[in-house]
């Protein structure tokens, strides 16, 4: 694995870091109870001073051989790994496809980023989305022109090692007209017990009649922080299958928003998490619809252990002129625990008068008429119990396509389960 060397940025790129630098110093870190969406996250124990932005260049490529990977991908995926500072390789292009360090793609192909890069998330969002913009470093940019079908999954891996390390990530992933892609991101630790932070951004375009798988999965150790600002924009007639899952880090808060731009757009979120221990999650969703004739199906599923707990807020927004809209949102949470507790919170804000919008939340623990007629039939409690676990995750796992992307997140599921259960 070579490392690359020094990278000129366009200046474009540097005013952008300069102000965003300004904007960080002049913002606080959202309070508990004091910003609107942040009230059920308590981060007042965050020390940003505490935390140093990774290096370029700098990090442990051993770490890659300490972890173990969430995500098993198939053979022949195109692979491009990061650690702290360090990009592990070159990345590769095939043809006009380009799966690149999104450093490296600032140097090489600097007006083509320009045309979409800070396009979709909105970096005045908070301080975490300024220190990204201000301190990014490696990252993906993964380019698909028009036409083009990739055939196998593309997957990109980042692990945060270094004690009291901030790493500060950036992934940009443009899908043209008519072209087909599949990625795969996962945010992992080099180590069970180095406290960090990760803050990530993750900007996705679908062109028309364009389609995108995006996979984003973090198993972060639990002493992580974890701040994301995830968002795509879906041009007309194009179609995102988005699935996210948070099992790892301590603490943190991450927004998953979809815009629906073009006439007969549509997007398919599912979620999955499972904390245990003092384990804290939050996610923040939103559907908005932008265009006439465009639909969207989300679904969120969690099982909470121990002590855990989860916060899941969806909104589902429809713009003035979106008629035809056609969306739904639910969220479902197990808790294995008397002490786990989980808050979900469904919203809409419908601007249009010619919708159907429809969303469902619920909390519950374990049956025990389930567990009690498994039990009957001769199977002992733990076994019981793991069965109604799976059953209720069955359905999620039904959301995704046969193929790689159910194998490995069936096999992430069943692993973190053990986990959960021991």
């Amino acid at each position: 694995m070579a490392e690359l060397a020094a990278i000129r940025e366009p200046e474009w790129l540097k005013e952008r870091r300069s102000e965003a630098a300004r904007r960080a110093a002049e913002l606080d870190v959202p309070r508990f109870k004091g910003k609107a969406g942040w009230e059920f996250t308590d981060i007042s124990k965050l020390d940003l001073e505490a935390f140093t932005a990774v290096e370029p260049g700098v990090g442990d490529a051993s770490a890659v051989d300490r972890v173990e990977t969430l995500l098993e991908a198939p053979e022949g995926a195109h692979h491009l790994g990061q650690v702290d500072g360090r990009v592990l390789d070159h990345g590769e292009t095939d043809g006009d496809l380009l799966v690149l360090p999104l450093t490296l793609a600032c140097e090489t192909h600097a007006d083509l980023v320009e045309q979409h890069f800070g396009k979709v998330v909105d970096a005045e969002q908070d301080v975490f989305t300024a220190l990204n913009d201000a301190g990014w470093t490696g990252g993906a940019f993964v380019y698909v022109p028009r036409g083009v079908k990739v055939e196998q999954p593309i997957v990109l891996t980042a692990i945060t090692d270094a004690e009291k390390s901030a790493l500060h990530r950036r992934v940009l992933i443009v899908v043209e007209e008519g072209a087909e892609a599949e990625v795969w991101e996962q945010h992992l630790s080099g180590t069970t017990d180095n406290e960090t932070m990760l803050t990530s951004i993750v900007e996705l375009r679908v062109g028309q009649n364009a389609r995108l798988r995006f996979v984003g999965a973090q198993d972060l150790n639990e002493k992580t922080w974890v701040f994301g600002s995830q968002r795509a924009e879906v041009a007309r007639d194009g179609h995102l299958d988005w699935v996210t899952a948070g099992f790892g880090s301590g603490n943190g808060k991450v927004f998953t928003e979809t815009l629906l731009a073009g006439e007969g757009s549509h997007a398919r979120v599912t979620g999955a998490y499972a904390p245990h221990a003092r384990q804290h999650v939050d996610f923040h969703t939103l559907q908005e619809h932008g265009a006439a004739n465009t639909t969207s199906d989300l679904a969120f599923r969690g099982i909470l252990a121990d002590r855990s707990s989860a916060v899941w807020r969806g909104m589902i927004k429809v713009d003035p002129g979106a008629q035809q809209t056609d969306a739904f949102q639910e969220c479902r949470n197990l808790l294995l625990s008397k002490k786990a507790h989980a808050d979900a919170i469904p919203g809409l804000e419908i601007l249009a008068n010619d919708v159907r919008c429809t969303h469902a939340a619920a909390i519950a623990q374990i049956d025990p008429e389930q567990v009690f007629y498994l039990r009957a039939r001769g199977l002992d409690d733990a076994l019981s119990k793991r069965l109604v676990i799976e059953g209720f995750m069955a359905e999620l796992v039904e959301r995704f396509e046969e193929g790689p992307i159910r194998e490995a997140m069936t096999a992430a599921l069943e692993r973190r389960l053990s986990v959960l259960l021991d």
